[in-house]
């Protein structure tokens, strides 16, 4: 069974694999000058909650690019830039990275979508149709 994810700052969560825990969050914080709209998915398990599923949408003026959005989001979470691997793939809203357990693009100057899956609830291969799948809301588009 797949589900939608629902509305977030101007994007349509169009798919969410079975997989991924129903109690859902939404967040809204900002960090070096650039804003977060974030859906939380979680389930309940032995020792409290684990995230399954992270949608952050993005906005700052310092995301100018695809390698702009890699360097903010290295240092948001800590990554080192010459050993976080990642590969591009085709996103509908233009060129996309992805590792096994996120995925990014962006989809125009100061605009930003990022999917951070735990491996547990989805694969690389199923973290990418979830990417795919957010795309903006009709009176979002350009």
């Amino acid at each position: 069974m797949t589900r939608d994810g629902g509305e977030l700052s101007g994007f349509h969560i169009g798919y969410l694999p079975a997989e991924v825990g129903e109690q859902v969050s939404d967040f809204a914080t900002e960090w070096e000058d650039v804003r977060f709209a974030t859906r939380v998915w979680e389930r309940q398990v032995e020792d409290g909650y684990r995230v399954d599923l992270r949608v952050h949408v993005l906005r700052g003026d310092r995301l100018t690019d695809l390698g702009a959005v890699r360097d903010f989001l290295a240092d948001y979470h800590e990554r080192d830039t010459a050993t976080w691997e990642l590969a591009g793939f085709a996103h509908p809203d233009g060129p996309a990275l992805a590792g096994d357990t996120e995925a990014f693009w962006l989809v125009e100057p100061g605009v930003a979508v990022e999917v951070l899956a735990d491996p547990q609830a989805a694969d690389p291969t199923t973290l990418r149709a979830i990417a795919e799948n957010v795309t903006r809301t009709p009176d979002e588009a350009v």
